[in-house]
């Protein structure tokens, strides 16, 4: 479920399949993951991602990641779509950290 809060956009997500790859990097996840991801643009060149990530299964506690996207003057803005089976820059990221 999605809504603003101000100037983020908040999304706020429950309902994850065990066996589903939550990330691409193989972070291991429950049936009980609950993700909220709050967007927002800092500036024209800057974006924020923050995810808070609680799965009582998996982590003894929730914890917070914080992304921080930049462009250069005339880079495009690509459009990116969430599916099942998404392997593009997997390959990019480090691995999972274990519990």
């Amino acid at each position: 479920v999605g809504h603003w809060e101000g100037d983020t956009l908040v999304i706020d997500t429950v309902g994850y399949n065990a066996v589903s790859g939550y990330d691409g990097r193989g972070t291991p996840h429950s049936e009980k993951l609950h993700t909220i991801e709050r967007y927002t643009r800092l500036d024209k060149g800057r974006l924020q991602t923050k995810v808070t990530i609680d799965d009582p299964v998996m982590y003894a506690k929730p914890f917070e990641v914080t992304i921080n996207a930049t462009t250069t003057p005339g880079d495009e803005v690509m459009e990116y779509i969430c599916q099942d089976g998404n392997q593009y820059g997997v390959g990019t990221l480090p691995p999972p950290t274990p519990k």
